[in-house]
């Protein structure tokens, strides 16, 4: 979007009532004009004069400090994840601004909703290579839904009633405000706050075309092998009751992609499992044998179609995204559907016909039956003494009864965790999926336990992972959030080394990896911990990291150079899967 002209498209009025403060002040006093809890954060000089105006309001707001910044905007993300509201993030010029740049792509892709503040050096020294400052603004223009540079105070205002408009409202996504020192600083007559309802030229839903949705419904009804594939955004819309009854009353069978996930509880009858490449057999399959393929709100990403030459061509499309960017962007859809899904998903349930497409599903349940036997039951009960990630998980699920919030970092301890993990409610599946960002799952578990205080927060992480973002548990030492961290240790960059086994001739380049004494390690913070690698203590040391007061962390070795599978090997169709 243009970083111009700020004034004149946001259509917040000021008020008559006005009162003298400095920028710095005004800028907490919006935070909490927009009902912000929490903010992530850590101070330097250019963002100083904010801090020092927090420090007033201490009674007011949280302010986590993080022990470096990237770790601050992944909490952001996964507080915004599982309370469905904005995440907010301070940071300081430079360094500190660039150090959110990976959390920023990871939210972009992911369409997760973000305030960030950095600080900048006075307006008078940009462009004069000063101390700490860069060109935050170019930096993050292709990795932010929106950002903006504030040079006055009087700004301010309205600058952050349009970034959390735009931030939350539509397709989410991070926003950046970068405010100069001496806007900070300068004493302004505050006119009052007031939200930002419309922006000129932003339009956050498209208009709802109902000629678009009987076509639709008709290609439904007519249809003899149905598919239904749901992402994200019946998580981000709301609609996941608008989502259930849709597919209810159709008779669809469902499948969904890892950010998708929990948008319907994991035992839903019409949940047929996971798609992508490392997702379940019969989803893939079949995607190249139903005759209308319904996608709702998921974006085709390649890890979904795997070749788009090879993908449902079969079929006829149907796409339901509020980003009409999405459209056609890589698979050709016959019908379109723009709009939010919580009041497009309505209007389509209203005229489908209830069918019975029992023939149709029973397929998926052989393909399952066939998974089962081949791939999940050998990985849930392995021969020999050395533990699979699986069976962990599993040995997990019978004790969170699927109430958990589950965390991942990436790798393949993310995949068999997107796999195997239940979940009775949505908001509970929180990982990097766009981006991929190895670090992400023990600074996201933080903020996501700030996002649903109330609930179990369990942190899966692989060994590499771990090693990127681990200063975080300094993070947990001061402020306490219960995380429960559970490290899946196989000694390797497993993912990457599968790759290598499988398509390189069992070349490992560099993919060993050794780790600290995670257990001495996490004492050195204050959190307790236990590393296992006996089948008979598996049970026993999660319900002791489940029942602990307080964050825990768990360290289980699993097997070295296990694979995860099904999956659909690079550059082929998703129906060329592999079972092993």
């Amino acid at each position: 979007m243009n970083t111009l002209e700020i004034q004149k498209d946001a259509t917040s009025t000021p008020t008559t009532k006005t009162e003298t403060m400095s920028g710095s002040k005004a800028v907490i006093e919006c935070l909490l004009a927009e009902d912000t809890e929490v903010i992530f954060g850590y101070p330097g000089g250019a963002i100083m004069p904010i801090y020092d105006a927090l420090y007033d309001y201490k009674d007011k707001v949280e302010h986590i400090l993080v022990r470096h910044e990237q770790g601050g905007i992944h909490a952001g993300q996964g507080y915004a994840r599982t309370s469905g509201r904005v995440g907010v993030v301070f940071a300081t010029s430079g360094p500190g601004a660039t150090n959110l740049v990976t959390g920023l792509a990871d939210a972009q892709i992911d369409s997760t909703p973000l305030v960030c503040i950095t600080g900048q050096v006075f307006a008078h020294l940009l462009g004069t290579d000063a101390f700490q400052e860069t060109d935050v603004i170019n930096i993050t223009t292709p990795v932010t839904k929106w950002n903006y540079q504030v040079t006055d105070a009087n700004e301010i205002p309205s600058v952050l009633a349009k970034a959390f408009y735009i931030a939350r409202s539509g397709r989410p996504g991070p926003v950046l405000i970068d405010i100069t020192k001496n806007a900070q600083i300068q004493q302004f007559e505050f006119p009052g706050y007031e939200k930002c309802t419309h922006v000129r030229s932003y339009r956050p839903k498209p208009i709802i075309r109902k000629e678009y949705i009987e076509e639709a419904a008709e290609l439904i009804n007519n249809a003899e092998k149905p598919f239904v594939l749901f992402g994200q955004g019946v998580i981000l819309g709301e609609a996941e009751k608008e989502f259930a009854n849709f597919i209810e009353k159709g008779n669809l069978p469902a499948a969904w992609t890892i950010l998708g996930e929990s948008s319907i509880p994991s035992d839903h009858p019409l949940g047929v499992g996971m798609l992508g490449m490392h997702g379940n057999y019969g989803p893939n399959v079949l995607t190249n044998e139903c005759d209308v393929l319904i996608a709702v709100g998921m974006r085709f990403d390649d890890r979904v179609t795997g070749r788009l030459d090879k993908y449902a061509k079969q079929a006829k499309v149907i796409h339901l995204d509020i980003d009409p960017a999405e459209i056609d962007k890589n698979v050709k859809t016959t019908v379109a559907v723009w709009g939010d899904c919580k009041e497009t998903l309505p209007l389509l349930t209203s005229l489908l016909k209830e069918k019975d497409n029992t023939a149709w599903i029973n397929k998926f349940k052989e393909y399952a039956k066939e998974e089962t036997e081949q791939c999940i039951q050998p990985e849930m009960n392995p021969e020999g003494d050395v533990m699979s990630m699986a069976e962990v998980l599993n040995a997990l699920n019978e004790l969170t009864n699927g109430d958990a919030v589950i965390v991942t970092d990436v790798g393949q301890h993310q995949m068999v965790a997107c796999r195997y993990a239940k979940f009775n409610q949505t908001r509970s599946n929180v990982t990097s999926g766009g981006l991929g960002t190895m670090g992400f799952g023990l600074p996201a578990a933080i903020g996501a336990k700030y996002g649903a205080p109330d609930r179990t927060v369990v942190a899966i992480i692989g060994d590499g992972g771990f090693q990127m973002t681990l200063q975080e548990l300094g993070t947990i030492m001061q402020f306490g959030a219960a995380v429960k961290i559970l490290i899946l240790n196989n000694e390797f960059l497993g993912m990457v080394r599968q790759w290598q086994q499988l398509f390189h001739d069992r070349r490992y380049s560099f993919v060993n990896i050794t780790s600290p004494d995670y257990i001495m390690l996490a004492q050195s913070y204050g959190i307790s911990g236990q590393k296992i690698d006996k089948r008979d203590d598996l049970k026993t040391a999660l319900k002791t990291m489940l029942d602990h007061d307080g964050s825990y962390l768990l360290e289980i070795m699993v097997g070295k150079e296990n694979n995860v599978f099904p999956m659909v090997p690079q550059g082929c169709s998703v129906s060329e899967i592999r079972l092993k």
